[in-house]
């Protein structure tokens, strides 16, 4: 782990100084112009002179023919110079592309390996006898042991907001922090609604909850007796700040930018935190290409940026939400 995180470091101060050198050499392009018109108009010059000076400037004539050469071949250096950098240049951006490429895959992978982990949490979890006895048999005992082991999973486990026991009515009869919500009808909720419909686990996608006050992502798994009947729903509210974690770990340039989007474009991560849930960027290029299918993996180049994105492949058992993540790099 700690190679790979070494590693990562020194491919991103590689690309930062290859993004500088860059950078630097747009600024030798043009002083090899520059010196290149200096020497034409210094021959021009030298030899106005010299047809001046007459029999006396037949010697400066020389020289002004010497300087005309030396301009002529200055020039043409600066041409095939010109070329060759503006090739260095290209092959520069292309593997600076490919690398942030790779930054938005991973990104991607990451979120989507945690998230798997939190889909099989919830799977787990609904199998505890605790959990099938508050709902087969609720009784102020059964439900003191089912929040008892609730509140352990969330001291050990850290990650989430809160834990819920509905039972198939809809009505909470377990939280292990809220506990005001205990009793509430959650009948008329999307994810009740579908983890019922489809007897399987289902996952929301990211919102800001009031009810555990920040954003969230509800995982929910039916509750089935030994039988295999479905006896009620486990819930789980993730916190959503571990994904920000993860964004924050992404080794990019300062001036960077990285989101991560919805299925519908909407910002839901970025690197700075800002235009959580406010802000679509379908009007992007990549955006487009990614949201309608048409690549799930790739870059445009724009304006001197270079904008990276990834669709998400799911995990395993997680498939995903549709989501992506865009990187925005500058190569200007």
């Amino acid at each position: 782990m700690k190679n790979a995180i070494e590693n990562n470091l020194n491919v991103s101060l590689l690309m930062n100084d290859l993004k500088r050198e860059n950078h630097e050499m747009q600024g030798v392009m043009k002083k090899i112009r520059d010196i290149s018109m200096k020497s034409n108009i210094l021959a021009l010059n030298s030899g106005i002179e010299a047809a001046r000076a007459g029999e006396a400037g037949r010697g400066f004539s020389v020289v002004a023919t010497e300087i005309k050469k030396f301009a002529e071949e200055s020039l043409k250096a600066s041409k095939e110079s010109e070329l060759l950098i503006k090739s260095i240049q290209n092959k520069a951006n292309e593997v600076i592309a490919v690398r942030t490429v790779d930054v938005a895959y991973d990104t991607i992978d990451k979120i989507d390996r945690n998230l798997f982990e939190r889909n099989c949490d919830v799977q787990a979890w609904a199998t505890f006898d605790a959990i099938k006895e508050c709902l087969l048999n609720p009784t102020e005992e059964s439900r003191k042991a089912a929040q008892e082991l609730l509140q352990n999973i969330y001291q050990i486990y850290e990650v989430y907001f809160d834990l819920f026991v509905v039972d198939l009515s809809g009505e909470i009869l377990v939280a292990s922090q809220n506990q005001y919500q205990v009793g509430k009808d959650m009948s008329d909720r999307k994810w009740f609604q579908e983890t019922i419909r489809t007897n399987q686990v289902y996952v929301t996608d990211m919102y800001n909850s009031s009810v555990v006050g920040g954003y969230t992502i509800g995982f929910s798994c039916p509750v089935r007796n030994d039988a295999g009947e479905m006896i009620g729903v486990f819930t789980t509210r993730f916190n959503w700040e571990y994904i920000f974690d993860i964004i924050e770990r992404v080794k990019i340039d300062e001036k960077s930018k990285l989101y991560v989007i919805n299925s519908e474009g909407y910002v839901i991560a970025s690197k700075d935190r800002s235009e959580i849930l406010d802000t679509k960027l379908n009007h992007l290029q990549a955006v487009e290409n990614v949201l309608s299918g048409k690549d799930k993996r790739g870059y445009i180049v724009e304006n001197n940026q270079i904008y990276a994105y990834c669709l998400t492949e799911g995990y395993n058992a997680y498939k995903g939400k549709g989501w992506s993540v865009i990187v925005v790099e500058s190569i200007g």
